[in-house]
């Protein structure tokens, strides 16, 4: 179990408050911080496209020309893009803040539940004490702690410990709400994402690489709507040959599915031995085996090198590349799995096939359109 830094253990003869009693006000609070947003948005703002586009509104007409904003000084449209990703930050995060509080309160009011009596069932229930084995490790892993008898402060370091937990609990069912609600359609976020490049991952892509149009998918292989969804782009790229691919990204929600990091892990060192694509849908095949046994049972099934897959997964090596995918969404605004980019056109959730077919088209269209003029 990896812990966080609790810091200087109180002293036992300080009065306590127990994490376990949670006024609703509390609850509220505490659902409004307790980290969903940086397990489903980085909560630091994206950073802005750095060539912003003419098609906004012009500042000002000279003679009937218009004059854009990345006309101005590269000084000072450095300055503004410093400014809007300030504002963006401010925003995304009060955003999350408000909607936590409306999605926990929607959802005891479905249950005919208080907001105490949700959290008790939802977070409390769910936060696992720490065991004295584990309390003793944390006591003995931070010397600066052994100025105090552990007798002395091992009451107080399980009272953190089981804080931390009752957080990671909390921030992982807020996470589950965010996430039914946009995938059910009942939540919509219409903040306008930044805007950034997002490339595809050439060691990642499924059909035609001259595609004129890519779809940049963001998935989560223990998701249940990254399944879904699967089905709607399977038809998507078989109703287009040659004029669509696929780029897959890593987005786990670790919150959420906790074996979703290996999950993503083990495809890539299976694309190492070029089986990434075969490995993809066995994970979502079998998404209740994406435990370490069953992982290395997929690697079985499609003969790969098992000792060198092993070697890899237990490496540790493409984490980075990971965090690297899911940073790239967060600068996008995708907040939740799946999520799409259509060469720059958002598509949130398992959305049927039609509604890919729809901007597929349009820019289609608009392409065949430029060809003709030129």
């Amino acid at each position: 179990m990896t812990l966080l830094n609790l810091g200087r253990p109180r002293q036992t003869g300080r009065a306590k408050q127990s994490p376990g009693v949670a006024t609703g006000a509390r609850w509220m609070r505490r659902a409004a911080t307790a980290g969903i947003a940086c397990a489903l948005l980085t909560c630091s703002a994206a950073a802005q496209d750095k060539t912003p586009s003419p098609s906004g509104e012009p500042l000002a007409v000279l003679d009937g020309q218009p004059f854009y904003e990345d006309q101005l000084p590269a000084g000072a449209q450095a300055q503004l893009e410093r400014m809007m990703t300030q504002v963006n930050a401010v925003k995304l995060r009060a955003l999350h803040e408000a909607l936590d509080q409306k999605l926990i309160e929607a959802e005891a009011k479905k249950q005919g539940v208080s907001r105490d009596d949700l959290f008790k069932a939802e977070v409390l229930a769910k936060a696992v004490d720490p065991t004295e084995e584990q309390v003793r490790a944390y006591y003995e892993s931070r010397p600066e702690q052994k100025s105090h008898p552990y007798d002395e402060v091992k009451d107080s370091i399980r009272t953190g410990m089981k804080s931390v937990e009752i957080g990671k609990a909390q921030a992982a069912y807020v996470a589950r709400l965010w996430q039914q609600a946009m995938n059910d359609g009942e939540l919509t976020l219409l903040i306008k994402p930044p805007k950034i490049e997002i490339k595809a991952d050439a060691s990642r892509l499924k059909g035609d690489a001259k595609a004129p149009i890519t779809i940049v998918e963001f998935s989560d292989f223990s998701c249940p709507f990254c399944l879904k969804a699967e089905s709607s782009i399977a038809a998507v790229l078989a109703k287009y040959p040659g004029q669509v691919n696929l780029s897959y990204r890593d987005l786990p929600l670790r919150e959420l599915h906790p074996n979703a990091e290996m999950a993503a892990e083990a495809s890539r060192c299976a694309g190492e031995q070029g089986k990434f694509w075969e490995y993809h849908d066995l994970l979502f095949a079998r998404q209740d085996k994406q435990d370490r046994e069953g992982l290395m049972e997929d690697a079985h099934t499609l003969k790969l090198d098992e000792a060198k897959f092993d070697a890899c997964l237990s490496s540790g090596r493409y984490q980075p590349q990971i965090e690297q995918d899911a940073q790239l969404a967060a600068r996008a605004g995708i907040v939740a799995t799946p999520g799409f980019s259509i060469d720059g056109t958002f598509v949130r959730g398992a959305q049927p096939a039609e509604a890919f077919e729809q901007i597929i088209d349009k820019k289609l269209s608009a392409l065949n359109e430029k060809r003709a003029a030129n």
